[in-house]
């Protein structure tokens, strides 16, 4: 942004300047020849010193001086473009520099620009003229200036705020997801400590009754503890999966999406069609659907300037599950598949899945199926 403005300052100068230089009432000797390469010299310097404002005020007051001997009449006659040039000095100091700093400049410029109207013969019509110009300027570029701080100070204001949210969006996010742990956790203990010990429990009752049980009576005993350590198992498995952190499938890319809106300022249109929410995923499926979507949301981030996404979910008729990224993103000859993508096509393959990568003249997109038939059978 600054550098933007710094080019449309120096285009302002060489437009003023082409003027000036192609007058051919006004013809600059050796002298005025150097002034000029000094005062532009000056000009292209002066960026480099933005974090050093008394170096700036400085070279915005030699800039000012050295106009004493650029246009210093000839045969009386004062160049009409000095004012203009003079403005344009403080306007650039204005922009720059503090109120005081700006005034100085402005004081060194007036000094300069009195000198050669006291050189030049120039009418009293004249003189009132372009001082009520140079008066309206300077006050128009002073109010400017307290508008101009007033917006920096609100815009510094606003990004601090703006810092803080994030940081408090962040911090309950972390702390939304410690409390879902926590309950997880909890439960995940109570069924370990009613469900699972009276299991245990029940099995031992089980073996014991088989011990003293008939002979006849010992295979429906064998198959009723058979069902009760499938119980037992399954529990074990449930409570472990209370412990896991990571959150996978559909849970996880809303998650995933939220986390990137705050944190990495991306814009995601997340959709879901035709039963998606519904869709039979097992536990394989739905963290391999959220692993996908999250390496083709981490590829845009990385590999693309647009920052703006669209995912989609669908299940059509229930049989198949179906997911799709899309960012439009410019073409890429030298695209090829890489470690991320690969594994990705693997992780749904092992779930009876597919991925396919399209890549065309407008935009990237990752598509993924997986296959419900054989769960519904």
């Amino acid at each position: 942004m600054m550098k933007n403005k710094y080019f449309i300052w120096l285009l302002i100068h060489l437009i003023m300047w082409t003027f000036i230089l192609t007058e051919s009432i006004f013809i600059f000797d050796v002298s005025q020849l150097v002034s000029v390469s000094i005062y532009f010299i000056l000009l292209f310097i002066v960026p480099l010193f933005s974090e050093k404002p008394r170096v700036q005020t400085a070279l915005f007051c030699l800039q000012a001086l050295a106009t004493i001997m650029i246009f210093f009449p000839i045969d009386n006659d004062l160049n009409s473009f000095v004012l203009l040039i003079h403005l344009l000095l403080i306007a650039e100091a204005v922009y720059y520099l503090t109120r005081l700093r700006s005034i100085t400049v402005m004081v060194i410029q007036l000094g300069s620009l009195l000198w050669l109207v006291r050189a030049a013969d120039i009418s009293t019509s004249e003189l009132v003229w372009g001082s009520t110009l140079y008066l309206l300027a300077v006050l128009a570029l002073i109010y400017f200036q307290t508008i101009h701080k007033q917006a920096e100070a609100v815009q510094k204001k606003n990004d601090a705020l703006f810092d803080e949210y994030r940081k408090m969006k962040r911090q309950l996010m972390t702390e939304e997801e410690q409390v879902r742990q926590d309950e997880r956790m909890m439960i995940g203990h109570e069924i370990h400590d009613s469900v699972g010990h009276k299991l245990t429990a029940l099995l031992m009752q089980f073996e014991a009754f088989r011990l003293s049980a008939p002979e006849q009576e010992k295979e429906k005993i064998e198959k009723l503890k058979g069902l009760a350590e499938q119980s037992l198992e399954e529990t074990r498995r449930a409570v472990k999966s209370f412990k896991q952190r990571e959150v996978g499938g559909l849970q996880g890319v809303i998650q995933l999406i939220r986390k990137l809106e705050m944190e990495s300022f991306m814009k995601i249109n997340f959709s879901v069609k035709h039963g998606a929410f519904a869709a039979p995923l097992t536990g394989e499926q739905s963290f391999a659907v959220y692993r996908a979507v999250q390496e083709a949301l981490t590829n845009i981030m990385k590999h693309t300037s647009t920052r703006e996404a669209q995912v989609m979910f669908e299940s059509p008729g229930g049989s198949i599950f179906r997911f799709e990224v899309v960012n439009l993103a410019p073409p890429n000859s030298f695209f090829q598949e890489g470690y991320g993508l690969n594994a990705m096509r693997e992780r749904l393959e092992q779930v009876g899945g597919s991925l396919d990568i399209i890549h065309d003249q407008r935009q990237f997109i990752v598509r993924g199926s997986i296959r419900l038939i054989e769960r519904r059978g």
